[in-house]
């Protein structure tokens, strides 16, 4: 289902006398002339359930909980505030097919579960190469220049769970004095258009440089990154 083809809610219809567009419609809109929808959709039906992510109800239309998916990634939310933005703001609405007309809003456990889904596909890299390769016959991608970062995902580290025991591929690190639990996102930035080429996740434990090689493509004539890549030339 795609957007075009939602009812209008009272927020939609209020927002259809504003003529001008804000940063986030905007960025929807490029995303929805660029992002191959077609053939990533093509690629997940052969493993999207017949009944709900959860059993019991039909499930919501693939197209949309991956609409939602892209969106919760590309604002970096959680399960919770996803929902919420389906809730409280029209364009985004809009761009997944949903309405508050038709209480057509998935809620945060079903969107979890929609991620777990691809995980347990294997599908969630082919997904982001498709999205990249797009983009690069687009000409979007310069790839003249790279820049590369790494954040930290913190994570519980209680062990008061039914294993009782921390997940072992998570790691304890220290930045600066405090010390962090969980993963660390690698990722490798076109420096003229500011996109996502390249993603690896590790252990909080695993030094920024150490990684670095693999979030190049290879065609860069130029690197950049800060402190935690010093000898990143060697």
């Amino acid at each position: 289902m795609s957007s075009k083809e939602g009812q209008l809610d009272f927020g939609d219809y209020e927002r259809s006398f504003v003529k001008k567009q804000t940063r986030r419609e905007t960025f929807l809109a490029e995303m929805e002339e660029v992002v191959p929808f077609s053939e990533l959709i093509r690629m997940l039906e052969p493993f999207y359930p017949r009944v709900g992510l959860q059993g019991g109800r039909p499930p919501y239309q693939l197209e949309v909980m991956l609409r939602i998916h892209l969106m919760q990634n590309w604002n970096s939310l959680s399960d919770e505030a996803m929902e919420n933005d389906l809730i409280d703001i029209p364009c985004i609405r809009r761009f997944a097919g949903s309405d508050l007309v038709t209480g057509d809003i998935p809620d945060a456990t079903t969107i979890l579960a929609f991620r777990h889904f691809l995980e347990e596909c294997h599908v969630g890299k082919k997904i982001f190469q498709t999205i990249v390769e797009h983009l690069s016959k687009k000409g979007l991608l310069v790839r003249e220049g790279t820049v590369v970062d790494a954040t930290i995902i913190h994570a519980p580290t209680s062990t008061k769970n039914r294993k009782k025991e921390r997940d072992p591929e998570k790691h304890q690190t220290r930045k600066g004095n405090p010390w962090f639990f969980g993963m660390k996102t690698h990722i490798g930035v076109d420096k003229d258009s500011g996109l996502i080429h390249s993603v690896v996740t590790t252990g909080a434990n695993v030094h920024d440089v150490t990684m670095a090689a693999e979030l190049l493509h290879g065609e860069e004539k130029v690197v950049y990154g800060d402190a935690g890549y010093q000898g990143l030339h060697k």
